[in-house]
């Protein structure tokens, strides 16, 4: 039976609310089916948004420490640090989920370099008695690449490049298993303008993985026959890890491999065993981005009272800063994170900007938001490993940051030009006269970060007892 009815094109919302003209007696039972499933699911969220509102209101005495800073930064590694040091079970029961991030970090990290080493394709004339890079599909630049010390590296010979053609062929399987690797990891969650190629995995991520991995057998097929073919291609990896046209290339900034890359390559070896498990190190190095705003419970004993902290590790990437906000109105501490490494990169949703710029811009904004003219703020300028290995390259800091003019290109001199800036905006900004705490970090090396963490600890406590007019 259908229904018919007369319809003014006047109003577009009127029109909308009408049932569908040619609409079956099936289809108006699917469609009020629908709308009742709607209703429902509305009401359960609102449900849970009184809730969690009932339970912020029971927890007041809370300390409530946000991360922030710009994508890549070192938040999530630092979170891992905070979880290592206060709920070391919660990180020991996700240890397997990081392994399908680690092999996605090297499989990633290998189509990159074979990528690079194409795109520098010769266009040598073929002839009959030789192998032309066009028909073994390997690229190199036109001249040979300038290595770190100055000097000019060879041009490989053709047996060289045959046997990266070789290694190319082999490695195929491998790479071509990194769409597999991220569906897994981001659950099929793809967010636009975010960068170039990036992988973003929503809170719950670890126990997601393992559950769609494991199902009802101790066994994850993708990432067992991935360790599979690690190990059968290991020697292939480190061959092609150690060419020298790629640490020439690497050496000249043609080949940008991700931070983390040299981490994972140098280790082949060992993470490429049948039997292998994320180490500690593993872990704190392994990349993927946070999508949204995770929250991470400890449970803190400090001087013999324990409170509960709720650390919140915020996505960075320009289109996600937008939900940092409803976390301010009732934030007690803030940890800003800052790459002081990052002076020669641009970001990856805009690459006219200099991730240093976009830090300190970021910073202003922080310091400047009257919601947190009275929280305890604490700087991380992290990444100082990596700094010391870019200066020791020759990098220099001037030509990308125009005003460092003829300062030395040293470690300390660099180290207090970022650190007097970031000091500067926050003098400016700072109608309160509230201290700012600034600590020089590599967020790796759990040794010096978990001593950081315990005074960033103490001095957050003694922000949080003073504010609840405790002392």
């Amino acid at each position: 039976m259908r229904t018919s009815s007369i319809r003014s094109t006047d109003d577009p919302l009127s029109l909308a609310m009408l049932p569908p003209e040619s609409e079956t007696d099936a289809e108006r039972v699917a469609r009020l089916q629908s709308e009742s499933d709607a209703r429902r699911i509305s009401e359960q969220i609102d449900e849970e948004l009184r809730i969690e509102r009932e339970r912020l209101k029971k927890n007041k005495s809370d300390v409530k420490l946000l991360l922030l800073g710009q994508a890549e930064s070192g938040k999530s590694t630092l979170q891992k640090q905070f979880q290592l040091m206060y709920s070391p079970a919660s990180l020991e029961s996700e240890r397997m989920s990081w392994r399908t991030v680690v092999y996605f970090n090297i499989v990633r990290s290998l189509r990159k370099i074979l990528t690079t080493l194409e795109s520098w394709e010769e266009n040598d004339d073929a002839s009959p008695s030789s192998v032309t890079s066009s028909q073994i599909g390997v690229a190199l630049s036109p001249s040979p690449p300038v290595s770190p010390n100055g000097t000019r590296a060879s041009s490989p010979s053709r047996l060289g490049l045959a046997a990266i053609a070789d290694i190319r062929r082999r490695l195929m399987p491998l790479t071509n298993t990194e769409a597999q690797l991220a569906d897994r990891l981001s659950g099929g969650v793809n967010v636009a303008g975010s960068g170039k190629g990036e992988v973003f995995v929503r809170s719950g991520w670890q126990a997601r993985t393992i559950q769609k991995a494991l199902s009802a057998v101790e066994a994850d097929p993708l990432a067992d026959d991935i360790a599979t073919m690690l190990n059968q291609c290991r020697e292939d990896i480190r061959t092609l890890w150690d060419h020298p046209t790629v640490k020439a290339l690497i050496g000249t900034r043609k080949l940008k491999l991700d931070e983390w890359s040299e981490f994972f390559l140098n280790d082949i070896g060992r993470i490429s065993a049948r039997n292998y498990v994320p180490t500690v190190d593993d872990i704190l190095h392994a990349r993927i981005q946070t999508m949204g705003v995770a929250e991470h419970i400890f449970d803190v004993d400090i001087h013999g009272k324990t409170v509960t902290w709720h650390l919140y590790d915020v996505g960075g990437a320009r289109g996600q800063r937008h939900s940092w906000v409803p976390y301010f109105d009732d934030a007690n501490a803030i940890i800003f994170v800052s790459p002081i490494s990052a002076f020669d990169q641009y970001l990856e949703e805009d690459p006219r900007t200099n991730r240093i710029d976009d830090s300190l811009q970021l910073f202003t904004q922080i310091c400047s938001n009257p919601l947190l003219k009275k929280v305890h703020l604490v700087l991380f300028l992290n990444k100082t490993d990596i700094l010391r290995k870019k200066l020791e390259r020759g990098i220099p800091v001037a030509k990308y940051i125009l005003s460092y003019g003829d300062r030395p290109n040293e470690y300390d001199a660099v180290v207090q030009y970022f650190r007097a800036h970031f000091l500067q905006v926050h003098r400016r900004n700072n109608e309160n006269r509230r201290v700012l705490y600034t600590h020089l970090t590599s967020v790796v090396d759990t040794k010096a970060t978990q001593s950081i963490i315990g005074n960033v600890r103490d001095s957050i406590f003694r922000g949080y007892l003073q504010s609840a007019a405790l002392v």
